[in-house]
């Protein structure tokens, strides 16, 4: 950049800078309890922001009334939620996000293996079909902060054979309560460590059905927000205001980007630089988060 582009530029930044900065009665919220900041080896856990801990988001222990007999760990798929059944008639809930590949397992297994930071290797389908992701870890991929396996693993197994699936932690907290396209079962780091720590190898591990799901959770819905929620006549109504205030903050933000666009285009003509020439405000570059596929291997 020249030098008088860069002097434009700073002009130009200037208003934004203003509106982003923090105001006097900015006050950092705490971390949600359970969710705080780990130091867990030589690796440091971020807190799970409080946004991502909407109700029905976090850990917590709830009445259970399935079939299962304690120890168990119960994996629905279609309410996004992981149990893991205790003693008095209760269970520990936790929230997922559900992959591909973690739509496709059913019926039982057993925890056969379990890992601390995981190292993760791609397949050679997905190394084939997105080399610019994937085949810069071809030879595996160690365990850490970015490593898609996130904290912990728990490997499932069939007659003593890997089934490939696995219950994982993950460092894309955005992603907890969603459907995504690639993963198993996936939980905040601080779930996964929570959850790692009271289930021994050997424990079941049962994935409900479609029906069995609305048996005992009742149909679901997506809000607004595209959060899964049960489907009520309140959730419904909720959904409808919600879209409503989302498309009117959507207009807001439309007509605000264009009156924006309109000062950068008028301090530059101002300054006899063309329209095609007029730098723009620079943004971060996109950050790419590596997904395991429903084929992934991990060690």
């Amino acid at each position: 950049m020249s030098r008088l582009n860069a002097r434009i530029f700073a002009i130009l930044a200037l208003p934004l800078l203003a509106a982003c900065a923090a105001s006097p009665q900015t006050e950092t919220r705490a971390p949600v309890p359970g969710y705080e900041g780990i130091q867990d080896g030589e690796f440091f856990i971020e807190p799970v922001p409080a946004q991502y801990l909407h109700e029905g988001n976090r850990r917590v222990e709830v009445a259970y009334t399935g079939p299962e007999a304690p120890g168990t760990v119960v994996v629905d798929t279609f309410a996004r939620k992981l149990y893991l059944v205790n003693e008095d008639g209760t269970a520990t809930r936790y929230p997922i996000a559900v992959g591909r590949e973690g739509l496709t397992f059913r019926g039982t297994a057993v925890v056969g293996r379990k890992a601390e930071w995981p190292s993760w290797t791609p397949t050679a389908n997905m190394i084939r079909t997105r080399p610019d992701l994937y085949a810069a870890f071809a030879g595996g991929m160690p365990g850490g902060l970015t490593n898609p396996l996130g904290a912990r693993a728990l490997y499932l197994y069939r007659g003593n054979r890997d089934t490939m699936f696995r219950i994982h932690g993950t460092s894309d907290s955005a992603s907890i309560g969603h459907a995504t396209s690639a993963g198993c079962i996936r939980l905040f780091n601080q779930d996964i460590i929570d959850l790692y720590n009271r289930v021994p190898i050997g424990t079941r591990v049962k994935v409900r059905t479609e029906a069995e799901s609305l048996a005992l959770e009742g149909p679901q819905m997506i809000d607004a927000y595209g959060r899964l929620v049960p489907e009520t006549p309140e959730n419904i109504a909720r959904k409808e205001r919600e879209a409503a205030a989302l498309a009117r903050k959507d207009a807001r933000d439309q007509v605000a980007a264009e009156r924006a666009e309109k000062k950068r285009l008028a301090a530059c003509e101002r300054r006899g630089i063309a329209a095609e020439e007029c730098p723009r405000p620079q943004t971060p570059a996109p950050v790419v988060i590596v997904g395991t596929s429903d084929s992934s291997t991990a060690g």
